[in-house]
């Protein structure tokens, strides 16, 4: 990559970090660790600026999602909901979410990868965040549920159809109905974790570790591949995304100096030296 920093500042985080572990990685910590990083409404707005922000960066190229302290996130932050109904809040979006959902996350589309490095429990919302991720690492200690029928709600954050798309509506509906925990090994089972990390000190790591072998790849060939998954996990039919994939990507793709760059470095047998990506 010409660069290794973004060139403009991040939006303001009311309630994450934000570090650039390796070239071209983002890494967000959400970080209400007393909360169990349960999020309240504003933080789903300025997580939402953020993974815009994130998505049209030029040197950035994959992002790392995670918890500080002993859970991923709890979910929605239930005593700001319960003190919105006796006082509403002074801006309206406030009771709300973005369109890209829980966290800016569960529903979001987006350009880049995302990679979820789940430390702890992923409740609600914050299960659904890792539903919509592009990859889930998670820890030997992790939980997934959705208990929102236990209270009397739903997961209404676009959790329940990528959890039946994914795992099954047998599966699914065990998860929701029930609202247990399930742990990493389940998780792995039912196609929703892609790996457990060594430890639970190594989680980080291993995440970073992953994000670096897709922040080799070509910028532009990690956009194109992406948006080639996503529109096969959206759509119905096998012709029709792979008619919408050819034609938002292979015209731009094709000559592009990042297909050049890797024939020629093929062919010189050295590491290709990639540009940002024009996709």
């Amino acid at each position: 990559m010409s660069s290794l920093s973004p060139t403009s500042p991040p939006p303001a985080q009311s309630h994450a970090l934000l570090s650039y572990p390796s070239p071209s990685i983002l890494l967000v910590t959400l970080n209400r660790p007393l909360a169990m990083n349960a999020l309240p409404f504003q933080a789903h707005w300025d997580l939402s600026e953020l993974w815009s922000w994130f998505d049209d960066s030029p040197t950035l190229l994959v992002a790392i999602l995670t918890g500080a302290g002993s859970a991923f996130c709890a979910g929605q932050d239930l005593k700001e909901v319960q003190a919105n109904r006796l006082q509403p809040p002074s801006q309206p979006y406030l009771k709300g979410r973005p369109p890209s959902g829980f966290g800016g996350m569960s529903q979001r589309k987006g350009r880049k990868p995302i990679i979820a490095a789940v430390n702890g429990v992923a409740f609600g919302g914050g299960f659904e965040m890792c539903l919509n991720c592009d990859i889930v690492i998670a820890s030997p200690r992790a939980q997934f549920a959705l208990p929102e029928a236990r209270r009397g709600l739903y997961a209404s954050a676009g959790g329940l159809p990528r959890l039946v798309h994914g795992a099954g509506i047998q599966i699914a509906s065990e998860i929701a109905l029930t609202g247990r925990s399930i742990s990493a090994e389940e998780g792995i089972r039912w196609l929703f974790v892609n790996r457990i990390s060594k430890s639970q000190e190594t989680l980080l790591e291993e995440a970073i570790t992953l994000g670096r072998e897709i922040a080799r790849l070509s910028p532009d060939a990690v956009i194109a591949t992406r948006g080639g998954l996503r529109d096969a996990h959206e759509m119905a039919g096998l012709e029709e995304t792979w008619a919408r994939t050819k034609e938002r990507y292979e015209k731009k793709l094709y000559g592009a100096p990042n297909m050049l760059e890797g024939l020629a470095a093929f062919m010189g047998k050295r590491e290709p030296k990639w540009v940002v990506s024009n996709l």
